[in-house]
């Protein structure tokens, strides 16, 4: 995979072009990150959690164990946001803005990375900073942007060859969400016939993570009140109990939700998940809306179903690595998801295969690149894309970000009744 290593190149151009996009996407996530004024969706969990890491270093419900079905590194980094900006919306939220805005960074070295190509590189960048996926999750404290950085960054550390540190980054997704065990499993099989090293890759994607994973369960080993804690003679047998409850939530979880949405029609925006919806008084109209709505930018989304196609044609016709680590990436973190069809799934749990959908579609754009005599005319259709995305995103913009607009621009943007 060697093929695929590259230093970022940089030149005075390229270094302002990818300052500004970096400060948009900065402003887009941090600006007014306090509104709502209140919890949204699954906040409600997560920054609870957050709050009892605070307090006892561990989750509990008034001094008392309580049952909870996600690892804790998530809700400790939100805790640290509380911890700096204090209880309240902005610090609930600032940890999920700046790994959202750290995903952004990367993505262009990624790009940078696979294609070695500034105009590439940027592109990506671009597109991840006008999704409107990404930026809601970015402004919202869930556990899923966390656990879309750290798959991100395993990709990087996979493509550069750093496979010690790509161990941990894949032991930190688990550490956020149990949903990374799916790419845990593709990496390790994929690893084992690429590379043929197989003691080494199985202490590095087995040993490490697993070790990583409990690491982040301190609070509960040192502490006395966790969930299961004494549930055995020895505290690795508890925390095994506590696991078999947890599996056992997830493969049950059936309960009916207005915004459930298959993975079927995920790629195709079937079902965005609202957080938030309010019908505001006094706003100067005689009936106005404020949603948050967990909607990627559509344009951006129907090109890159359109790209996955694409690609994968590339793949088998020509068998690129680039092509391959890119589709592993995004289907490891989709496919799963549709051998479940009866559990209660969300449309925003493709926040960790969204940086994948980007780069099928910088993968196409890096194919219509290749031939040099068309490449200046084809380099402005790219930018006509990107800018197409742009007004599309824009467009959008007062849903992912929860600004008042009246009743009737509201219902415009609800291009589906699905939407609403």
């Amino acid at each position: 995979m060697s093929a695929l290593k590259a230093r970022p190149t940089f030149n005075y151009r390229n270094q302002i072009a990818l300052a500004l996009i970096l400060l948009f996407a900065a402003i887009t996530r941090f600006a007014n990150l306090g509104r709502p004024n209140e919890l949204v969706f699954d906040e409600v969990y997560y920054v609870d959690g957050a709050r009892d890491f605070l307090a006892y270093g561990v989750e509990s419900q008034s001094g008392e164990a309580e049952f909870v079905v996600h690892p804790p590194l998530g809700k400790w980094l939100i805790a640290i946001g509380i911890q700096i900006f204090g209880d309240n919306p902005f610090g609930w939220r600032f940890s999920a803005a700046l790994f959202g805005l750290a995903s952004v960074a990367l993505i262009y070295l990624i790009t940078q990375s696979l294609f070695k190509s500034n105009f590439l590189s940027l592109a990506a960048t671009a597109l991840i900073s006008l999704d409107g996926l990404h930026l809601v999750m970015s402004r919202t404290a869930l556990l899923d942007i966390f656990l879309s950085f750290f798959i991100l960054l395993t990709f990087y550390l996979v493509i550069k060859e750093e496979y010690w540190q790509a161990g941990i980054a894949i032991g930190l997704a688990l550490a956020t969400k149990w949903s990374a065990l799916y790419l845990l499993i593709a990496l390790i099989l994929f690893l084992l016939i690429y590379k043929r090293t197989y003691i080494k890759t199985s202490v590095q994607f087995i040993v490490l993570p697993v070790s990583i994973y409990l690491i982040t369960w301190s609070g509960w080993f040192i502490s006395d009140i966790g969930w299961k804690r004494d549930s055995a003679s020895n505290s690795l047998l508890s925390l095994f109990n506590y696991h078999r409850e947890i599996l056992n939530f997830h493969t049950n979880l059936k309960t009916n939700h207005p915004y459930e949405a298959s993975p079927w029609n995920w790629l195709i925006l079937g079902r965005p998940t609202s957080f938030f919806y309010a019908t505001p008084k006094q706003c100067g109209q005689e009936s106005c809306s404020q949603e948050v709505l967990a909607l990627g930018t559509p344009t951006l989304w129907w090109l890159g179903f359109f790209s996955i196609f694409i690609t994968l044609g590339y793949f088998i016709y020509r068998r690129e690595l680039n092509a391959g680590l890119i589709l592993l990436f995004l289907f490891a973190n989709y496919l799963p998801w549709i051998a479940f069809p009866e559990r209660t799934t969300f449309y925003f749990y493709s926040i960790a295969f969204e940086p994948y959908l980007i780069l099928a579609l910088i993968y196409v754009m890096s194919k219509a690149l290749e031939n040099q005599e068309l490449r200046g005319v084809r380099k402005k259709y790219a930018l006509v894309t990107i800018g197409l995305i742009g007004l599309t995103f824009a467009y959008f913009l007062p849903l992912y970000v929860g600004s008042v607009l009246p009743y009737q621009d509201w219902y415009g943007r609800m291009w589906f009744p699905s939407w609403i």
